[in-house]
């Protein structure tokens, strides 16, 4: 079923510590939804007075359950979430809109609450009709048995071609109160999110406001998941959504996101989004390389980010850092290519610490040897300075080996 039998050689040897979370609390099931012999249904629980925000791709293909939560980020509250692996619910037509509206009703009833107060989202296979009825009877039970320190679990249950789950941890100060933020996501292939990862969930006990959520997890998320790339394709089905449940002792509450008490949270969050992005990235489908690639000298910052993105998604680049090649000719095509100012006799390339091309040609100490030596290792930098500005981006991603074939090749057999 196209699900990669080899770990990343980036995956983490442990899973962070992640304490509980006041009014948060996980169960999830093996539905056979697609999968055999793992779980593949995850429901989650929030107090009462939780407030919601998030991003969701901009795709015109968008997912039934991506409109179902762009609906409910309306008015900004939360319950539940249902999260499904194996099928994206995604070009479904009516049915796949009844499959969400059966399953937000279900986990309504189990945990007390209006079918608008419940998120869903899911994951997997594109076109194939989904069944609600396969896994909306779960619903009851897992509301049942749901606890608050199964965020490794949580994590698991919603991977599909992913070889680790990805779960991050930060405290904060807002005012004189200690806040958690905890996240995962899940993510390896179809990733070049736009407003978004494939699936991401945040919660924290800070409390903060819906609107003023929505500005931070937004400002965040646009510097972290949007600057990670995996093979240039955008998902139906990203999602990224954050609760705060305001259960911190003592936690002033957050009404703008300007406000100065929020500076450090607003800090913490982005770590904990890049620290999720990066093991997007690092998880990549038939990953052998991670690779970051900085861009500098730009006109802004929207045109470092093109730039470094057409360097990161370029088959011919990441084919050659697969092949341990230091072919920069290929990053010199890229450049080029991305349609942003870039000043050809100005331009120069380093991969590592090496400096292989200046003011347009090879650069003079360029030592084809020793760069090779370096292409050899498992993280490799690629810095361009385009020479028109002073606006930089930071991109992430992996390189593209025959493993990212076989394993989109067989994705539905």
């Amino acid at each position: 079923m196209g699900i990669a039998t080899t770990i990343s050689p980036f995956a983490p040897t442990s899973l962070p510590e992640a304490p509980a979370i006041a009014g948060v609390r996980f169960a999830t099931a093996e539905a056979g939804i697609r999968y055999k012999g793992r779980t593949d249904l995850l429901l989650v629980l929030l107090e009462p007075g939780t407030t919601a925000a998030g991003v969701l791709t901009r795709s015109k293909t968008r997912s039934a359950p991506v409109e179902w939560c762009a609906e409910q980020l309306k008015h900004g509250k939360a319950r539940a979430l249902v999260v499904n692996a194996g099928n994206a619910n995604a070009f479904t037509g009516k049915r796949g809109h009844e499959a969400v509206a059966i399953t937000a009703e279900a986990a309504a009833k189990a945990a007390g609450c209006t079918p608008q107060e419940v998120f869903a989202a899911s994951t997997g296979v594109i076109g194939e009709p989904m069944d609600a009825g396969k896994f909306a009877h779960l619903l009851d039970k897992l509301a049942a048995d749901a606890v608050a320190d199964a965020w490794p679990q949580a994590a698991r249950a919603i991977m599909t071609t992913d070889t680790f789950p990805k779960l991050a941890t930060r405290r904060a100060r807002i005012g004189d109160a200690e806040v958690t933020i905890n996240g995962f996501c899940k993510g390896a292939g179809m990733i070049q999110p736009d407003m978004a990862t494939m699936l991401c969930f945040v919660f924290t006990d800070a409390a903060i406001e819906a609107p003023a959520l929505h500005a931070l997890v937004a400002d965040a998320a646009d510097a972290t998941f949007n600057c990670v790339t995996i093979d240039g394709d955008t998902s139906t089905s990203d999602t990224l959504l954050t609760f705060a449940t305001g259960t911190a002792k003592d936690c002033p509450r957050i009404s703008d996101a300007a406000d100065p008490k929020a500076a450090a949270f607003k800090a913490a969050l982005h770590d904990l989004l890049q620290e999720l992005a990066i093991l997007v990235a690092k998880d990549g489908e038939g990953i052998t390389k991670f690779v970051t690639v900085k861009v500098e000298g730009a006109e802004s910052t929207a045109a470092a980010r093109r730039i470094g993105l057409s360097i990161a998604n370029s088959p011919l680049v990441k084919t050659a850092i697969a092949g341990e090649d230091p072919n920069w000719g290929r990053v010199v095509m890229a450049v080029g290519k991305a349609g942003e100012a870039a000043d050809r006799d100005k331009l120069s390339i380093w991969f590592g610490e090496h400096l292989v091309a200046s003011e347009g040609e090879r650069a003079p100490g360029y030592d084809e040897d020793t760069v090779a030596r370096y292409m050899k290792g498992a993280e490799i930098v690629l810095r361009v300075d385009v020479g028109v500005g002073k606006a930089s981006a930071t991109i992430w991603t992996c390189d593209l080996t025959h493993a990212y074939i076989d394993i989109n090749a067989a994705y539905r057999s």
